[in-house]
């Protein structure tokens, strides 16, 4: 004898045709929406007397084609800081994290060491370490230093801070009982913080450190004013000769096609925790 295959009561029916109304619905306002907004941009901006003269002067076809390889060749220079950087400041960050974390007295020193540099570096522009940075080290040690460097430098200084404080939060989001039964198995403490905090800490602080990584990858463009030729100062130059400031879209368009893959997965993976932390919570 074989079971009879089930049947959705009238109550889960009655559902399903309400989620499916309400689907049909949400598409329809879309839509409509969509159309609205697309005729009161045609209206405000395309349709503007001053729109031919701002396509002309930012979205010109000939300046584009002619700009994009000397604005391309300084990208690939931010994407090299960018490269250094996401390491220098990897290491950095950790270790300043790690320093705030220490419990005793004894190390209440090197705590308020790190409290102070993140503080002070959180606070400070970074527009104005570069400038420190860039200027004031060759001075410094009254030698040529190469740009990149520099430009790295003062970025890791700068993020380092912002980054240390996420890491930090995540270490310290991980509940006390954790540590305590780690160490009551007879981890030590830096074994405790590997195998057991780390792994916790990291899905709690992965969504806020891919937004600094994104913000990261804008804040490159400032390493123009220490004097590296990179996708800014390109775009410079090639405007000051086109007298077009179409470069300038085209190097702007480049740090959005960088950042898109990252915003995407940041905005997927913050998702992904979401739905896997209230699991079992949505009827």
């Amino acid at each position: 004898m074989t079971d009879a295959p089930h049947q959705p009561s009238a109550l889960e029916l009655d559902r399903r045709a309400f989620r499916k109304r309400q689907s049909t619905r949400s598409v329809f306002v879309a839509l409509v929406s969509t159309l609205v907004f697309a005729a009161v941009v045609w209206l405000t901006v395309l349709n503007t007397p001053g729109w031919a003269d701002v396509q002309q002067s930012f979205f010109d076809p000939e300046t584009f084609w002619s700009s994009l390889p000397r604005v391309w060749e300084g990208f690939l220079l931010n994407l090299q800081v960018l490269a250094l950087s996401v390491v220098t400041v990897a290491i950095f960050a950790t270790l300043i994290a790690l320093l705030r974390t220490l419990r005793g007295a004894v190390f209440f020193p090197v705590r308020v060491l790190a409290a102070a540099y993140t503080d002070v570096f959180r606070g400070i522009p970074l527009i104005i370490v570069l400038y420190l940075i860039g200027f004031g080290v060759p001075a410094l040690l009254n030698a040529r230093v190469p740009l990149i460097l520099l430009g790295t430098a003062a970025i890791t200084i700068t993020y380092s801070a912002y980054v240390s404080e996420v890491i930090r939060a995540g270490i310290e989001a991980v509940h006390p009982s954790q540590r305590i039964a780690a160490r009551a198995m007879g981890l030590g403490y830096t074994q405790t913080l590997r195998l057991v905090v780390l792994p916790q800490a990291l899905r709690k602080m992965t969504p806020p450190l891919m937004n600094d990584f994104v913000a990261m990858q804008k804040d490159v463009g400032l390493v123009s004013i220490i004097g590296l030729v990179d996708a800014v100062r390109a775009a410079q130059i090639e405007t000051s000769l086109s007298y077009n400031f179409t470069p300038y879209i085209v190097a702007a368009l480049l740090f959005v096609l960088l950042a898109i893959p990252t915003i995407r997965l940041t905005d997927w993976y913050t998702a992904r925790l979401q739905r896997r932390e209230q699991m079992g919570s949505i009827v």
